[in-house]
């Protein structure tokens, strides 16, 4: 099936990261040292050649937000301006649909900002509280659904290896006129990832939907700084938004392992509009970080 023109773009940074030259290894560097690692990531759309990705950074003045672009054939990083309540830790962005240039960006203890970007500026409109947040929860994923007008969220605290599943939480979704997200009643799951295991695995690293409503979820394990990691991708569930706007989430009985990545640490999993492909980021501490795509959207 022939790509429309609008996704054309995309496509281009897709083939970009699996040409024949890279496949031994086709991961790509965008970072070098732990303030520039990939813990979040975003499309700005289709038709778009560029990724927002968020930087997990805790001291003032440390980068928030970059991009990825594809240029004359090859991948550009760029810092963006952040305006605005600075957030400590963010570990997730997503597109707000049907709002062009709009994102939520959520920070590790449950802040939740709407950031509108222009350019290479990102000014804060307004940010919120998740709800529901549980004890000890640590969240790097977030991931918005849009059907039929109706607007769903998912996000999971990542969980801490045997003794610590992860939770995956579901609620709809809406916005106040000023701008603040106000979230539904709120739904729970348990879910322990069937790779990688043992102690320091975060069972939940990210989370995106397709378009057929699948659940992919990164998970990984960090032994420090200077690792070693592993991570895995794997298809987890389904998640169902109905016309009257109930989120439903089931979880398979034995999820499918999309791909593992041994010396990674996949922390963005971001399907790419129009492709069918995901876009991965991995956040290596101190070895920076990468991004490759892989086929587990159609």
């Amino acid at each position: 099936m022939k790509l429309t023109l609008r996704f054309a773009v995309a496509a281009a940074l897709v083939a970009l990261l699996t040409t024949p030259a890279q496949a031994a290894d086709p991961w790509q560097q965008v970072g070098t040292d732990a303030r520039s690692g990939v813990s979040g990531l975003a499309s700005e759309g289709p038709g778009s050649d560029s990724a927002l990705y968020v930087n997990d950074n805790k001291r003032s003045g440390q980068p928030r937000l970059s991009r990825v672009s594809y240029r004359d054939g090859a991948l550009a990083v760029g810092r963006l301006t952040w305006s605005g309540a600075e957030p400590n830790d963010l570990e997730a962005i997503e597109a707000v649909p049907g709002a062009p240039g709009e994102y939520l960006a959520l920070a590790s203890r449950g802040i939740v900002y709407r950031i509108k970007v222009d350019g290479a500026t990102a000014t804060v409109v307004d940010y919120a509280p998740l709800p529901a947040i549980g004890q000890g929860d640590d969240y790097e994923s977030f991931a918005l659904v849009a059907r039929d007008g109706k607007l769903a969220a998912l996000w999971a605290d990542r969980g801490d290896g045997p003794d610590r599943p992860a939770t995956l939480y579901a609620a709809p979704l809406t916005f106040a006129a000023w701008g603040q997200p106000l979230f539904g009643a709120v739904t729970r799951r348990a879910y322990t990832s069937s790779y990688p295991q043992g102690d320091g695995t975060r069972h939940i690293s990210d989370l995106t939907v397709t378009d057929s409503g699948r659940i992919l979820a990164g998970s990984a394990s960090d032994a420090g700084d200077d690792g070693p990691f592993d991570s895995a991708v794997s298809d987890i569930g389904q998640l169902s938004l109905s016309a009257t706007g109930r989120v439903r989430v089931a979880l398979a009985p034995t999820p499918t392992l999309l791909g593992t990545f041994p010396g990674y640490k996949v922390e963005a999993v971001e399907c790419l509009p129009g492709t069918g492909d995901a876009l991965l980021g991995t956040d290596d501490e101190n070895q920076g970080g990468y991004v490759r795509t892989a086929p587990y959207c159609a």
